[in-house]
């Protein structure tokens, strides 16, 4: 055996991935680049680790087990370089986050501080909705996720952030048509839905479940900024994060329509597993957040969550 930890490294992303085109994207890499040390690798096992298929790749049996020893091995080094740097007195590692889509207007803020003042941690952030996300937290292949409907099946810890408040949402024609409404309205509307596996679309559902109403119309998009555009453009109406619409409301190209029994409340919250043997950056981070998140939240967010 002669492989070298770059393979390894490739190995694993096009594990986790599934596709050399991410992988390359991930690691910056160009796509022959890929191929070829992922081949060099292969060689070196007389068992197939990958399957590739009208151009998909299926990872083999043997190829998941050796991905857990390339992850194993990887993990092992990065903490011999933390140990390294901590008798250097530097912080250095990676800190991988999974994030809701509209968790992104949200998560930056409280990873500023933390980035800015250790600047020897790389930070992977993945940006995903709801079911992504609880799938990277019960596969490890993140340390925290950022969501604001906890999955009832995993042990996990937690640090509650703040409310996020849902209100219906038109734009500027629809405002004016309706500057407060009940619930039967939406009746009436063409709503617009995120895609399956949003916590966003799931709390819309089971309020508009909840309250019986007969959707006339139902439009379906992939983003919270798609939802945003479809929405001034006058496509439709739909129940959205007040986090992400700020600068929309400010501009007035947006408006809250007042409804019974909105906005929907939950609370954002900062996860991991709960037997988790959270790295010296992880610990770090858990410390900074729970002594500075009052004052993250009361300089970017106070009037965004209702205060």
């Amino acid at each position: 055996m002669n492989y070298t930890l770059h393979q390894l490294t490739i190995f694993l992303k096009v594990v986790e991935t599934q596709s050399i085109t991410k992988t390359a994207e991930a690691l910056h890499l160009s796509q022959p680049a890929v191929s070829i040390q992922l081949k060099n690798f292969q060689e070196q096992f007389y068992i197939p680790l990958v399957e590739i298929i009208n151009k998909k790749v299926y990872i083999t049996e043997f190829g998941l087990e050796i991905a857990e020893s390339a992850r194993t091995i990887l993990n092992e080094l990065s903490t011999i370089d933390q140990r390294l740097h901590k008798y250097k007195g530097l912080l250095t590692g990676t800190i991988k986050f999974a994030s809701v889509s509209t968790g992104k207007y949200v998560i930056p803020y409280f990873l500023s501080d933390f980035l800015k003042k250790h600047e020897n941690i790389e930070l992977r952030l993945d940006v995903s909705n709801k079911t992504k996300v609880i799938e990277a937290l019960e596969k490890n292949e993140t340390d925290f996720a950022l969501v604001s409907v906890l999955p009832d099946h995993l042990q996990l810890n937690k640090i509650e952030l703040m409310p996020n408040l849902l209100f219906l949402v038109g734009n500027t024609e629809g405002f004016k048509e309706h500057t407060s409404a009940n619930k039967l309205i939406l009746e009436s509307l063409p709503l617009i839905y995120r895609e399956e596996g949003s916590a966003t679309r799931n709390a819309m559902e089971k309020f508009i479940e909840k309250n019986k109403i007969k959707v006339r119309k139902k439009i379906q998009l992939t983003s919270n900024e798609a939802v945003k555009q479809a929405i001034i453009a006058g496509i439709g109406y739909s129940i959205m994060p007040l986090i992400g619409i700020k600068n929309e409301l400010k501009n007035k190209q947006l408006h809250i329509i007042p409804v019974n029994g909105l906005p929907l409340k939950s609370t954002w919250n900062i996860v991991w597993l709960k037997n988790k043997n959270l790295s010296p950056v992880a610990k770090s981070f858990v410390k900074k957040i729970e002594s500075d998140k009052a004052k993250v939240i009361e300089k970017y967010f106070v009037t965004s969550i209702g205060k």
